[in-house]
């Protein structure tokens, strides 16, 4: 039995002896390949110092087209831009004496600090004491996850030693003092400053630096702004007390700071307050591209088309204008800014204010509204570009009954005349009877003054002319992506009845300020991921609409402010030579401006989300005060532009009316010219160049001369319709 009992107790020990030599082989292999993994898995990133701190990032960070960060997504991080010498001496000692105060001896870890936070994590049964140097702590909050193990703490060492290998002890520092977190969203020391004091950190005094490295252990139980002072205040004192200790700052400068007076100054965030509709959509279109979930864990940096001091001015601009026009039941205004040559969105103003629970969600520029007359030049457009009018038809503007329907097609849809005309006798819809908005007639009138002054019969004869499939399909080719089957719409298209959205109203009159030629809108310039690697950058697709001959007519017309002052007065004019447009719907629901100069575009609309109507407020009341003042600040720091007449037009004095001696200068397609002259002189006259003799591929024929009644009650469908030329040129 003993005999028995000692081989029992051999063969435990026999085991034991093993398992605790397996035991001592897998420390050894674990120290031994930890090292080697680590540093094969990190080797890349060590390799500089933006990669080191941009390891970890996630989310999204946007900046505008100047590199200002403006908004973060999915915890996107905005770190400090800034160098060492750029950071105090005050502020560095300050930090380094509470977090590390052997950071210049060390080899990148401390044994002492090992050492010791080992025993007071064996005397509290967790781990909750790291002894992290600020090699360290750079490591754990850039490369490394916040997990707490053996493991993780030994790789935590292992490269902080690798780092100060490779790096300078103030390249690390810089590094830590550039990322570590300060709380309230404040990454780095410079974004502390400004979050807890309202300045920049090379502005920071002794006290102030004490108190911003105080935060470190728990800048959310610490926070200054809450119930965290009192705490906050020790820790600065006793940082305050090392420094003195540690010889960084005589006995006089320690006491000085302990009473200077904290002065806090909550900062307005620049971060996730400015252009959030803008935002939004860049992020909708990153999701779009890419996915959310890689989007969320991206790291990406995305910069953007928008002019954050621009986008600052506009939305303090709609929200002064909208709140003046309060007592006029409008309670809403959005704006867009483009750039015509490359479609870049440089202003979004998506509502008067985004933290308005009621409407201020919505993004009103991307939302589907009628325009009223400012889609006139849509239609326009399509008519000069086609013929179907030049700058001499003589527009009917009278009472007038129009056909809202297609002859062919209703006849076509009947077995008899009879059966058609009873259906139409049904249709209360079936003629339509437009007004101008001052209920006057004005009788025979030019396209210059029937478009500048917004009149609406003669307009819908233009509409009747182009026909609503070719006007749509206009409107379509401009950047209007709303508009479905022509047959939900009838002559009052060119009304604005139509519901379009603010963004695609400014990308069509991107098209005219262009030249005819048209860019999508464009909001992300280039993405690069967290190790700065360049991987979208926008590219430029122009496409040509129209030419640039029937483009600059209507801008002629439109940039003519002795043309409109019939019903506008002075109240678009501006100090730049713009063209611009308002519109108005029914019962003052919407109002609209939207103009341009060959740089830039600005599109208003102001009113109701919920459709209330407003108090009488027209485009010219509502939407043009701002557009002038966004139009003012925005042309002043733009290049000087103005329109200019593209080579092949015809430019001629084009009598106004054969009653009195009044022309004015009009601008031609060649062959479309009027042939008769006025019976008066008006200034020299030199010959117009020859029809089509500089644009070969116009056709040249000139439209006939008159429309008689069957023409007016024609439905329009694109082809030519007679029109009536006689309005008299005289060669210029």
């Amino acid at each position: 039995m003993k005999f028995a009992g000692l081989l029992g107790r051999k063969v435990l020990f026999a085991q034991f002896r093993h398992q605790l030599f397996i035991l001592f082989v897998s420390i050894i292999l674990l120290f031994s390949f930890v090292p080697i993994i680590t540093y094969a898995y990190f080797a890349q990133t060590l390799q500089s110092k933006k990669s080191i701190m941009n390891k970890n990032n996630t989310g999204v960070v946007l900046y505008d087209r100047t590199g200002k960060p403006f908004f973060t997504f999915y915890q996107g991080r905005v770190r400090d831009d800034i160098s060492l010498d750029m950071i105090p001496k005050h502020t560095q000692q300050a930090i380094i004496a509470i977090e590390d105060k052997d950071f210049y001896k060390h080899p990148g870890f401390s044994i002492k600090s090992i050492i010791r936070s080992a025993f007071a994590n064996i005397q509290t049964g967790d781990i909750n004491y790291g002894g992290s140097t600020i090699t360290q702590q750079l490591v754990k909050n850039s490369l490394l996850s916040p997990k707490k193990d053996f493991i993780r703490k030994y790789q935590e060492i292992v490269l902080a030693q690798e780092i100060n290998r490779r790096y300078e002890k103030n390249e690390v520092l810089e590094m830590y003092l550039k990322s570590v977190y300060f709380g309230m969203g404040s990454f780095g020391v410079d974004a502390a400053a400004k979050t807890y004091f309202g300045k920049g950190v090379n502005n920071l005094t002794l006290a102030e630096s004490a108190l911003i490295a105080a935060l470190l252990p728990s800048p959310s139980s610490l926070n200054p702004f809450t119930d965290g002072y009192q705490e906050a205040k020790k820790r600065q004192e006793i940082i305050l007390d090392r420094m003195y200790e540690q010889g960084y700052i005589p006995a006089d400068e320690r006491d000085r700071a302990k009473r200077e007076k904290i002065v806090l100054v909550p900062s307005e965030k620049d971060i996730n307050t400015t252009a959030t509709h803008f935002a939004l959509l860049v992020r909708d279109e990153l999701v779009k591209k890419y996915g959310e979930e890689r989007v969320a864990r991206s790291g990406f940096k995305v910069y953007t088309t928008l002019d954050l001091e621009w986008q600052k001015y506009a939305e303090e601009v709609v929200a002064s204008q909208v709140t003046l026009l309060k007592s006029q039941n409008v309670s809403n205004g959005s704006a867009v800014v483009m750039d015509p040559k490359t479609g870049e969105v440089r202003v979004l103003v998506g509502s008067k204010d985004w933290y308005d629970d009621k409407f201020g969600k919505v993004n009103v520029a991307t939302s589907l509204r009628p325009s009223g007359s400012a889609f006139k030049p849509i239609i326009y457009l399509a008519a000069f570009d086609n013929k179907l009018i030049s700058s001499s038809t003589i527009l009917r503007d009278e009472p007038r009954t129009f056909n809202n329907f297609d002859e062919k097609k209703l006849m076509s849809s009947y077995p008899t005349r009879e059966a058609a005309l009873t259906a139409l006798g049904q249709d209360p819809n079936a003629y339509y009877r437009p007004q101008n908005y001052d209920r006057k007639f004005r009788g025979p009138v030019l396209p210059r003054r029937a478009l500048a002054n917004s009149l609406n019969v003669p307009s819908v004869e233009v509409m009747e002319k182009v026909g609503v499939e070719n006007g749509i399909e206009m409107a379509k080719k401009m950047g209007i992506t709303s508009l479905k089957d022509p047959s939900n719409y009838g002559l009052s298209l060119i009304l604005g009845t139509a519901e379009v959205r603010l963004l695609d109203m400014v990308d069509a009159y991107a098209v005219l300020a262009n030249q005819g030629v048209r860019n999508d809108p464009v909001l992300i310039l280039r993405i690069e991921d967290k190790g700065e690697k360049l991987i979208f950058k926008s590219e430029k697709d122009p496409v040509k609409v129209v030419d640039a001959q029937p483009a600059f007519i209507v801008s002629s017309i439109l940039s003519d402010s002795k043309a409109r002052k019939e019903i506008f007065g002075n109240s678009l004019d501006s100090s730049f030579p713009a063209a611009v447009k308002t519109g108005t719907t029914e019962d003052y629901k919407d109002a609209w401006t939207i103009g341009y100069l060959p740089n830039v575009v600005v599109g208003v609309w102001v009113g109701n989300n919920d459709n209330r109507p407003m108090s009488g407020i027209a485009g010219s009341l509502g939407a043009a005060p701002i557009w002038k003042d966004l139009m003012e600040k925005f042309a002043k720091e733009l290049p000087k532009e103005v329109f200019t007449p593209p080579s092949g037009l015809v430019k001629l004095a084009v009598c106004q009316n054969t009653a009195t001696p009044s022309a004015s200068i009009e601008y031609f397609l060649p062959g479309t010219e009027p042939t008769g002259y006025c019976n008066f002189s008006i200034g020299p006259s030199p010959s117009p160049k020859p029809a089509g003799s500089t644009n070969p591929q116009l056709n040249s024929q000139t439209p006939d001369s008159f429309s008689d009644e069957r023409d007016d009650k024609r439905k329009g469908n694109g082809r030519k319709n007679r029109e009536d030329n006689s309005g008299h040129g005289s060669r210029i």
